[in-house]
């Protein structure tokens, strides 16, 4: 199926650092897993061709109808933030399942985008529900349920050393109904961290990736460390004591409602361009 995507760039979408289950084709196109169904994503101009789920997970995933124009509007006008824009002309953020968008930020501590993707991969292979796409074995994110029941011992197989003990005792914690995640979506923003952050494993940057990019929460602001030295270089240029009090202060004031879409592109700008901060005043 086809849908009218202006302002829509496939590539910096799917290759931002938000989701782990695509990889590029030889065509160009993209292929990747949304529930138990392979997708396979095209672009051509700006029509986004898309095949393999129903129209409207498709629609809502990719969110397709967002006025990106709009939402870059009020971004602030400055000239770090202009050139993120350029660079990532038509980036948009994903709204993944929560559970699997938790998890796999989970396993992403101090890991880059390449080993997180493989460790999701094994993850899947290990524990998601098998099924059939195109004549070979494809595998789901698995449950909070079969995480839950898994051993240490498997986790750990798949290759994501201490973050095997966080996943395990987050998803047992969830599963116990301790933690809540359908409870979120009903949660000022605050509430939503203080509950995310009862689980092993979830800092302020992990819960503010899963609020994002999962529940859509655009308060959430993640400070991964591309994002701490963009903000202390470019907007505090030559200051020596920035606390991360300051930093946090700062972004809630300055970047306005669309926040975490601003910290998207600026994240995937400074990551592609580390040299703009090399460049800049410490």
């Amino acid at each position: 199926m086809e849908f009218t995507a202006r302002n829509f760039h496939l590539g910096h979408t799917l290759e931002c650092g938000q989701a782990f289950r695509w990889r590029r084709l030889a065509d160009g196109g993209y292929e990747g897993v949304i529930g138990r169904t392979v997708v396979h994503a095209t672009q051509l101009g700006d029509k986004l061709v898309l095949a393999g789920a129903p129209a409207g997970t498709l629609e809502r995933y990719f969110q397709v109808h967002e006025d990106i124009a709009a939402i870059v509007g009020t971004f602030p006008d400055d000239p770090h933030m202009r050139r993120a824009v350029a660079f990532g002309r038509g980036m948009r953020l994903l709204r993944q399942e929560p559970w699997e968008c938790l998890a796999s930020f989970i396993c992403s501590a101090a890991k880059q985008f390449v080993q997180i993707c493989q460790v999701v991969d094994n993850l899947c292979r290990a524990l998601g529900e098998p099924f059939e796409a195109g004549g070979r074995n494809e595998f789901a994110f698995p449950s909070v349920e079969a995480v839950a029941r898994a051993t240490h011992g498997q986790l750990w197989s798949c290759k994501m050393g201490f973050r095997a003990k966080n996943l395990l005792a987050a998803a047992r914690l969830i599963d116990s109904g301790k933690v809540r995640l359908e409870t979120i979506t009903a949660m000022d923003y605050p509430h939503a961290v203080e509950e995310l952050t009862k689980l092993p494993g979830v800092g302020p940057k992990v819960a503010d990736c899963a609020l994002l990019f999962g529940w859509g929460r655009q308060e959430a602001f993640p400070i991964d460390v591309w994002i701490e030295r963009a903000l202390r270089r470019l907007y505090f240029p030559g200051k020596r004591r920035v606390t991360r009090r300051q930093l946090v202060e700062f972004h809630r004031s300055y970047f306005g409602p669309y926040a975490g879409y601003a910290q998207q592109y600026l994240f995937h700008y400074v990551r592609n361009n580390p040299q703009s901060l090399a460049a800049a005043p410490r």
